[in-house]
């Protein structure tokens, strides 16, 4: 299977351009959306997920059981193979995960009630909620409540499961319980993880896509992306005061403070400067440099020609 989005526009009554012709190619498996708040990620998602329409441009999922299905027309078929966890997933909290999962399971159409319970059985283990699934919801930590919305979001074998911003929030052994999860389920069906956590997609997807205002920016694999700047991040360490004249003299892809001193990364062919080293690059320095536009400047393939960009078309 594979998800064809092409030319996807969506512009808010406030003039907001929330996808500007946004083209993506998303084959079978884990694939990260990444960008920081306000990328357009989440309209992306709900527009996938068939809860708003675009202005322009087309999506088709190809390969599935019921043939092609054209995503913004076909809105019915869609949802029938859809799984959908959206970043503020509500639930009813004196309700419990078992009956809520039920009822949500008569919704997707599983009328036979021995049928229900034993899928309803083996989604709360799979999820590691089957010893808690008379619990009310309301009492469940933001990971178990995390993991309850993607059993729900597994019902009825969707082949396109998109989940939006699910780790936020959660703590390091409730998102490392959520990942493998994720990898679990993402072996034979899409899987579109939209996020801002860049460790997120590093650790789960073997391809992706950095947006931001709207834009597809670049897309590749991690390694394709960190192989386009080997070579041209360095670093230094500098007082807080001088952070304003780095950005003058330099392409500041980063900074962070660290025991009193601001680390920042730079881009460049060469040596910056006195004081610079040369560091190994990680998708964290791709994702800021492609924020910054320094990778879209490139215009550069990178192992095979992966790495596109929308301002070289």
């Amino acid at each position: 299977m594979e998800l064809h989005i092409t030319g996807l526009s969506k512009t808010y009554a406030n003039g907001v351009h929330a996808l500007d012709d946004v083209t993506l190619t998303i084959p079978t498996g884990m694939f990260g959306l990444l960008g920081p708040n306000g990328a357009g990620k989440s309209t992306l998602m709900r527009t996938l997920a068939t809860l708003q329409d675009a202005d322009h441009g087309s999506v088709q999922l190809a390969g599935t059981p019921e043939g092609n299905v054209n995503v913004l027309r076909d809105k019915d078929a869609v949802r029938r193979l859809l799984g959908y966890l959206p970043q503020d997933f509500g639930v009813y909290p004196k309700v419990s995960a078992e009956d809520m999962l039920d009822h949500l399971a008569r919704l997707k159409g599983l009328t036979d009630k021995a049928e229900r319970a034993a899928v309803v059985a083996a989604l709360l283990r799979q999820t590691n909620l089957f010893d808690v699934r008379r619990s009310a919801l309301g009492g469940f930590s933001g990971g178990m409540r995390q993991r309850f919305g993607i059993a729900q979001a597994l019902l009825g074998n969707p082949k396109l499961i998109i989940v939006d911003e699910p780790t936020a929030g959660l703590d390091p052994e409730e998102r490392t319980r959520f990942h493998n999860l994720l990898v679990e389920i993402g072996e034979e069906v899409i899987v579109l993880l939209s996020t801002h956590i860049v460790s997120d997609v590093s650790d789960l997807c073997p391809s992706l896509a950095i947006m931001n205002k709207g834009r597809v920016l670049v897309t590749g694999t991690p390694q394709q992306l960190v192989a386009s700047l080997g070579g041209r991040v360095w670093a230094t360490s500098v007082g807080r005061g001088d952070v304003a004249a780095m950005r003058e003299r330099h392409a500041v892809i980063s900074t962070r403070l660290y025991t009193g001193k601001t680390q920042i990364h730079v881009i460049s062919d060469g040596p910056p400067g006195l004081g610079f080293v040369p560091v190994e690059a990680t998708l964290e320095d791709a994702y800021f440099a492609a924020i910054g536009g320094h990778l879209a400047r490139d215009h550069r393939e990178v192992a095979a020609g992966h790495i596109l960009s929308h301002d070289a078309r």
